[in-house]
């Protein structure tokens, strides 16, 4: 009942901050490139949306650095028994990332948004680069530190029996955090490029500042494109590798029981779960599971029940079959939305050669409305990447029913749990709020901002350099 009850609180705490991550990766890179286009071409339109948007990803930083920080405290209270068996491993880099990357990320946003008419131009173009730069190591830190949990490299076990890290490269070459961060970083700039296509294509819609917001859907558009077919040969890589070190996640992801060569890929089917071993597989893709799990026309999967064999006979008694529901659903929510982002992208791409963007009417109104699957596929990503771990929190090395602290009670787990989801839900009301208001009435704010006296007028001309 405890270890359910902090598996249910920290997974709500993670795939909350997680709707934040995303976007804020995505977001500072295309305010960075807009701010690039300005600083290149002293076209005041950048200018003006080079702020507007900056202010969304403002708001979004605000809220996200919140419920990120709460995920660390729960290290300490819920998961005490694993803090203490990977702390000489998990440390460093939870370490690099608050002293390095954070620091990075804040100070320089900081910066950016106080260094407007005083910083040269050519130095506030750096600090909006570096909040960039700042998030994607953020991410990379946090990824590699998960990328251990899923496959243990760089490590031995001393006396106590806890891990201590003996081989710090081994962390930034480990195969799982080398794809699954190139796969975090593409879906984060394919959720910055839909925000913003989302809000160009609502101004678009009503007619109003188009030159302006036309200016923003190409540049979504041009950075969406090539990231969401690069998203497909990447997350394919990073199948094969997942089938490689976690088979059972691949396996789980197809409800696949029996072993096969070839092997199909079902679009959908009718059970398959821990009770229902024989599903009924409607629509099945020849060969499609193996191209995913081996990278190979033919190659073998090996199914759910030969691995719970050997998994028993390696590691001794128990359940090793993660939830197959969640796996296979999951794995489907994540690949078919990420199919419709790609054919929603190239219709974009397509209107924008055209020239016929400005007035293609359904096309940006599917736009409007398609903000949401990303959230929806990065959340399903989530699950299909933690629950396919399970029983493990460290794969091979220590079961999630074994690492959380010993003192903490059910009952106050679920006063904390009750207050994270109160809490998450006001914030998340009032970020929601705040970006639909921004989004709708910023524009205004942002043509006052971008009017302001530039440093180049407010400041002698021998001070500054461009």
């Amino acid at each position: 009942m405890v270890n359910d009850l902090a598996r249910w609180q920290f997974a709500t705490t993670i795939i909350y901050h997680f709707f934040f991550v995303p976007v804020t990766i995505g977001l500072a890179f295309l305010v960075a490139v807009l701010q690039t286009a300005w600083y290149r071409t002293d076209n005041p339109d950048y200018k003006r949306m080079t702020r507007f948007f900056g202010t969304l990803l403002l708001i979004n930083v605000a809220i996200g650095v919140v419920t990120g920080l709460v995920q660390e405290f729960q290290f300490g209270m819920n998961w005490s028994t694993y803090s203490r068996f990977v702390g000489g491993v998990f440390g460093a880099p939870l370490a690099m990332e608050g002293i390095l990357a954070f620091f990075l990320e804040s100070t320089f946003l900081g910066l950016w948004l106080f260094g407007w008419n005083h910083l040269p131009k050519r130095v506030h173009l750096a600090t909006i680069w570096a909040v960039a730069l700042g998030s994607l190591l953020s991410a990379m830190f946090i990824l590699m530190a998960n990328s251990w949990m899923q496959h243990p490299v760089g490590y031995r076990l001393n006396r106590s029996g806890q891990a201590v890290l003996t081989n710090v490269w081994a962390l930034f070459v480990n195969p799982t955090f080398v794809w699954g961060y190139a796969h975090v970083v593409l879906a984060s700039l394919i959720t910055g490029s839909l925000v913003m296509l989302s809000v160009s294509a609502w101004y678009l819609r009503k007619q109003r500042h188009v030159e302006s917001f036309h200016r923003t859907a190409r540049v979504a558009l041009i950075v969406l494109i090539p990231a969401i077919v690069i998203q497909f040969t990447v997350g394919n890589q990073l199948g094969v590798i997942e089938a490689h070190y976690q088979p059972m996640k691949i396996a789980a992801s197809e409800a696949q029981w029996s072993s096969c060569k070839p092997c199909s890929f079902s679009v959908v089917q009718i059970g398959g779960g821990a009770n229902d071993k024989t599903p009924s597989q409607i629509i099945e893709v020849p060969h499609l599971l193996s191209v995913l799990a081996t990278g190979t026309w033919s190659g073998p999967v090996t199914g759910l029940n030969e691995l719970q064999t050997q998994y028993q006979a390696r590691y001794g008694p128990g359940n090793y079959v993660p939830d197959v529901f969640i796996q296979y659903w999951s794995m489907r929510v994540m690949s078919y939305l990420a199919s419709l982002i790609t054919l929603l992208a190239l219709w974009g791409g397509w209107l924008l050669y055209r020239g016929k963007l400005r007035s293609a009417r359904l096309f940006l109104l599917v736009s409007v409305w398609a903000v949401i699957t990303p959230f929806l596929m990065n959340t399903a990503g989530w699950l299909l990447t933690e629950s396919g771990r399970q029983p493990w929190i460290v794969q091979g090395l220590q079961k999630t029913v074994n690492a959380n602290s010993p003192s903490v009670s059910a009952t106050e787990i679920w006063i904390s749990l009750s207050v994270f989801v109160l809490s998450y839900t006001v914030l998340g009301a009032v970020d929601l709020y705040l970006m639909l208001r921004y989004s709708r009435h910023g524009l205004a704010q942002a043509d006052a901002e971008a009017a302001e006296p530039s440093a180049a007028t407010a400041t002698p001309a021998h001070a500054l350099t461009y």
